[in-house]
């Protein structure tokens, strides 16, 4: 069997893994006040022009996007997102474990516009019986989407402005952050997210980590005792070095960056032959995700030798697959899939 399953099936880069195995007997305090922690959170802030950044490592997406929700939000407040996003539809209802209601609105290919946004906000407001209802708080997207789609610097610009009109956090998921950021079709870098979001985390796990994701506040916004909230939620790691390591290894020579594009890179020839071969995208992804639109005969038939993601049902007779590459996946494998198509 070969895999197009998800983007973390592997371990770890072996660069990751050798930094790991280098410092294994070095000794260091806990709890994110080791000389790990403080050397990988300064490379972050350099790498996103960003001195005044505060850097928190976490273990996972869906904690990270818990933890992130819930200690900016008041109890009253909840946290607006695209019907696709994932906090919406993945992470099996842990915004609302924690009472903050997660409000959906119609997005397009995975992206929620500026406009969207700012006609709710007005709405809400002009509604007499608003005090009675859930106030928006937060507005979260995921860069890139869950469809592998990109927000345009103009698009990222324009929901900003909305946010800080209406008061809102602006808070970017990037759990696949590099495989968006080095897209043939992206005009935003790092520095661009840092100055536009509120917060925003930068995905380890999917990108070369064992497990690990940098939450970056970007303007001096950190909620007071933040790590009182992260130890609540069970997220404190007494050895925080664990996460900060990683990312001080994926951030240095830009590995992290350079990882990115060898996924995408096998990406963009996977839909380029699947196109040549006739195959309909379901949509048009420039990133590491790519969805096609397949006979369930044909399903079946792949089934037997690739793992693949049975995203949606299309019709009676054909269901949207989605193929994931990652930083891991070899040359050999995308071939072998183009030829089982």
């Amino acid at each position: 069997m070969i895999s197009f399953l998800n983007d973390y099936s592997e371990g770890a880069h072996p660069k990751v893994l050798q930094r790991l195995i280098n410092t294994n007997m070095q000794q260091e305090t806990g709890y994110g006040t080791d000389n790990f922690t403080t050397e990988a959170t300064a490379k972050i802030k350099a790498t996103l022009d960003c001195p005044e950044a505060k850097v928190c490592f976490l273990t996972g997406g869906t904690q990270t996007n818990q933890i992130v929700i819930d200690a900016m939000l008041q109890s009253y407040q909840g946290v607006i997102a695209a019907d696709t996003g994932h906090v919406n539809l993945h992470e099996a209802g842990a915004i609302e474990f924690t009472g903050h209601k997660v409000l959906a609105l119609p997005g397009k290919d995975g992206k929620l516009a500026a406009q969207t946004v700012d006609t709710y906000i007005k709405d809400f407001y002009d509604d007499d019986n608003c005090q009675q209802m859930v106030f928006p708080g937060m507005v979260y997207i995921s860069y890139p989407t869950e469809y592998g789609t990109l927000y345009s610097k103009e698009e990222l610009t324009d929901l900003a402005t909305v946010c800080h009109q209406h008061h809102l956090t602006l808070y970017i998921d990037g759990a696949r952050l590099g495989y968006g950021l080095v897209s043939p079709e992206a005009d935003l870098t790092i520095k661009d997210i840092a100055q536009l979001a509120d917060v925003f985390y930068i995905g380890g796990t999917k990108i070369g980590a064992l497990c690990g994701e940098a939450v970056v506040f970007t303007k001096n916004n950190e909620p007071e005792h933040f790590y009182s909230f992260v130890k609540q939620h069970g997220a404190l790691l007494a050895k925080g070095r664990l996460n900060s390591l990683q990312f001080l290894e994926l951030f240095s020579d830009n590995l992290y960056f350079d990882i990115s594009q060898h996924a995408v890179d096998l990406a963009l020839k996977l839909k380029q032959g699947f196109l040549d071969k006739g195959y309909q995208l379901y949509l048009d992804s420039p990133t590491n995700q790519q969805f096609f639109i397949v006979d369930n005969q044909k399903v079946q038939e792949l089934s037997e030798q690739v793992l693949f993601t049975r995203w949606e049902k299309y019709d009676e007779t054909h269901t949207v697959l989605r193929f994931v590459t990652s930083w891991a996946t070899p040359s050999e494998d995308v071939e072998r899939l183009l030829e089982l198509v």
